[in-house]
């Protein structure tokens, strides 16, 4: 028996399957898988409370995959490592890196530490499919724009690497004591709120390969359509699964790949280069999480207002597509992409709010929230990042609504007080007639609110904004 003993320390690679690290370390010796909850380094931007709970169950499925032998910590990665290391006797330490400017400032010590300890340490690339420094102009310079990074950067390189199987044989080290356990933790909050989160999910790497093939085989062939319609099942929903590293982008890309070709399939592999896009953006700039990439926005004219921030985070805005998306992150974790960019819009260009606070509230609510995605998104829909949406773009959520969820089955489903509501003044009740009203059993400002702001008007001060970066 190979008595080398090896640490695979889990990251946001919460899987087996497909992972370069951990296959590494298995072939090397036995293998001490190690999960560290990392609240020392974190700063801003420590796990959010929706990705919390997400977690303690993904640790969960973790630990059961690896017949319980999944040993946990809380504190300094670098000092609980050393200590592991010293304690077993521990020949190398392997990880699957991870891309957030805090964590390689981390990783970074940590290596160095180890090597000071006579410690082997080798990290892999096991969460994307091009690494970030791979791919840059003819110039060696990062790009700002997504589709030729995609097509001259991304597709032009060799392709992906294919994934790989589970390990048949694994050797795993007991340790002699138990450190503590995933419940120690604390993950799940005291107050019950997550209950409503639970029926949406099923968490862990068996459940993500299921999400997976269940949309490879039946939803990705409307993708290209069907992913603007909220109602409708065209969305892969992997995003969560993918953040933690529960099934990994190879994975995703090969199984997608393994059907004839199409533009649905041509779309859905161009969302897998957005969050490609994302993480070169964050590499390069590691400030995106609070700096705009265009600086003219510096001068921009935010304003701060408690109650329009407040009715848009508790979906009362009286726009009745944003709240229903507001709701929906709210109850479920998660939010359609096409409604992320209209509630995204209304808060920055709508209500004058800095994209800062559309940022920190999906950091805590989404169950995906991930700091590559999350910041360069949130900079583009505000006008202010790579590739950005022109600023004088502005999405009206009445018309959005009438486009993409004609039917009303998306907002009547998390507005419910507007469920008998004809759909033609369900996005826009204020124009409805006064019998319209009643009939439908709604009084603007008691059971649904009134607007909060004009939307044309809104949208008229929001370019004057945009236009004052010119003087």
């Amino acid at each position: 028996m190979n008595r080398n003993i090896v640490i695979h320390w889990f990251r946001q690679d919460l899987r087996l399957a497909d992972s370069s690290s951990f296959s590494a370390a298995i072939r090397l010796g036995a293998v001490l898988p190690v999960y560290i909850y990392d609240e020392h380094n974190a700063g801003d931007h420590h796990i959010g409370a929706a990705s919390r709970w997400w977690l303690h169950h993904s640790l969960n499925a973790l630990n059961k995959s690896l017949n319980g032998k999944l040993s946990i910590h809380k504190g300094d990665p670098k000092k609980i490592l050393i200590d592991l290391v010293q304690e077993h006797n521990v020949k190398a330490v392997y990880w699957n890196r991870c891309y957030e400017p805090w964590r390689i400032t981390r990783d970074v010590k940590i290596k160095k530490a180890l090597e000071a300890h006579n410690t082997e340490s080798h990290s892999f690339n096991g969460s994307l499919l091009w690494e970030p420094w791979e791919i840059l102009k003819k110039d060696n310079t990062p790009y700002k724009v997504f589709t030729p990074y995609y097509k001259k950067g991304c597709l032009e390189l060799n392709p992906p690497r294919e994934p790989v199987s589970k390990p048949l044989k694994m050797e795993l080290y007991n340790e002699s004591t138990t450190k503590l356990s995933i419940n120690d933790l604390r993950l799940i909050p005291k107050i019950k709120w997550y209950k409503t989160l639970e029926p949406h999910w099923n968490i862990g790497e068996i459940s993500a390969k299921e999400r997976l093939y269940a949309f490879i085989e039946d939803e990705l062939v409307n993708y290209k359509q069907g992913r603007d319609f909220p109602a409708l099942k065209s969305v892969s929903r992997l995003s969560p699964h993918l953040h933690f590293g529960e099934i990994s982008p190879n994975q995703i890309w090969y199984a997608a790949k393994s059907i004839e070709d199409s533009d649905d399939q041509e779309h859905f592999l161009r969302e897998l280069g957005w969050r490609e896009f994302s993480y070169h953006l964050l590499y390069h700039f590691p400030s995106l999480p609070r700096d705009n990439l265009q600086t003219k926005f510096d001068k921009f004219p935010w304003v701060e207002n408690d109650v329009y921030l407040h009715s848009w985070q508790r979906g009362q805005t009286g726009y009745p597509l944003v709240d229903a998306g507001m709701r929906e992150l709210w109850q479920t974790g998660y939010m359609h992409n096409r409604v992320r960019m209209v509630v995204g819009s209304f808060l920055v260009k709508n209500l004058l709010l800095h994209w800062h606070h559309g940022e920190k509230w999906f950091w805590d609510c989404l169950v995906d929230a991930d700091l590559a995605s999350n910041s360069a998104s949130w900079q583009w829909i505000a006008g202010c990042g790579a590739d950005a949406a022109p600023y004088f773009r502005v999405f009206n959520p009445t018309t959005q609504g009438q486009k993409f969820d004609p039917n009303g089955e998306y907002t009547k489903r998390f507005v419910p007080e507007l469920s008998a509501m004809p759909n033609k003044y369900l996005f826009n009740p204020w124009d409805a007639p006064r019998e319209v009203l009643q009939e439908a059993g709604v009084k603007l400002g008691k059971d649904y609110p009134k607007p909060i702001v004009d939307i044309k008007l809104s949208r008229l001060r929001a370019l004057e904004a945009y236009q004052s970066l010119k003087q």
